[in-house]
């Protein structure tokens, strides 16, 4: 039996004194904005109210789900982040695929070539330029077309398919007569879901982060993603600071709180998806970028 040392105790205890101070910086932000949300604009604006909720209202979400322009946003957004992350999963499996077999010939070159694009890139110019000259100005593939594949996620999509399903398996299948494609659906793809889930979650918050690209690429505001709507929001809250005197003090109120509530609303569906890929998250992330 190992005995615990005098040192043991103290560096135990110094690592849940760091966890539970990593623990509230993380949480209190997200709780205060969640009180903020639900609590009295006043209370929030004067500083009254700093972490549980004060004087609970639901004007601010009530306001929302009366707000055509977020609504829209908000249907909009799940729109581009469903289209974005299945062509980001199905290109990125179609490109990792092919780079993990050892029989494939030239896939030394073709990585260093695709790992070159992850240095150098055209930048935002040619990038609009391009969009522009292809017509998908205004459109949905403006935001995904771009941005289809991660060099990063195709190198720990590759990674997994090399050291995380033994090749014997897929020889095995080769000799019974199945088909790359077969050994790719009946095989590979089966047994790299947690690789999968993990990338899913990393496209999903991307699509649903991204305001730049809507915010570059698109001009009718019945298109605008929710987070250009809400980084509209926050950007005018700031201009009202600066010109409190052309504005009541009741519309600024009514402002702040929709503010803390569309914030609420637009992070909540990640939230909700988080735990149902936690337990392949770990996983996956060690298998495909340790490993190899």
């Amino acid at each position: 039996m190992y005995k615990e040392t005098t040192a043991d105790r103290l560096f135990g205890l110094l690592v849940y004194v760091g966890l539970l101070i990593i623990v509230i910086v993380v949480l209190y932000p997200l709780l205060y904005v969640l009180s903020a949300s639900i609590s009295n604009p006043e209370l929030v604006v004067n500083g009254t109210m700093w972490l549980w909720p004060m004087d609970i209202t639901l004007e601010g979400y009530s306001k929302i789900f009366h707000n055509k322009e977020i609504l829209t946003g908000y249907g909009n957004t799940i729109l581009y982040t469903v289209v974005g992350t299945a062509i980001n999963i199905v290109m990125t499996i179609l490109a990792a695929y092919p780079l993990s077999r050892k029989d494939f010939a030239g896939r030394g070159v073709i990585t260093a070539m695709i790992v070159f694009t992850m240095f150098f890139s055209g930048g935002l110019i040619p990038t609009y330029l391009l969009v522009k000259n292809l017509h998908m100005m205004n459109t949905i593939w403006a935001l995904v077309i771009p941005g289809a594949v991660s060099v990063w996620n195709i190198i720990i999509m590759r990674t997994f398919f090399q050291n995380g399903i033994p090749n014997e398996i897929q020889e095995s299948a080769s000799i019974d007569g199945c088909s790359n494609i077969g050994i790719l659906w009946r095989i590979v793809l089966p047994l790299s879901m947690p690789i999968i889930a993990v990338l899913i979650l990393f496209y999903s918050v991307g699509h649903w982060n991204s305001y730049f690209s809507a915010l570059i690429y698109l001009t009718r505001r019945s298109d605008y993603p929710l987070q250009l709507i809400l980084r509209e929001i926050l950007v005018q809250e700031d201009m009202n600071e600066m010109q409190q005197s052309a504005f009541t003090m009741n519309i600024i109120l009514q402002k702040e709180i929709i503010k803390y509530a569309v914030i609420i609303v637009a992070n909540l569906p990640i939230l909700m998806l988080y735990p149902f890929l936690q337990r392949y998250f770990v996983k996956g992330v060690l298998v495909g970028a340790i490993k190899g």
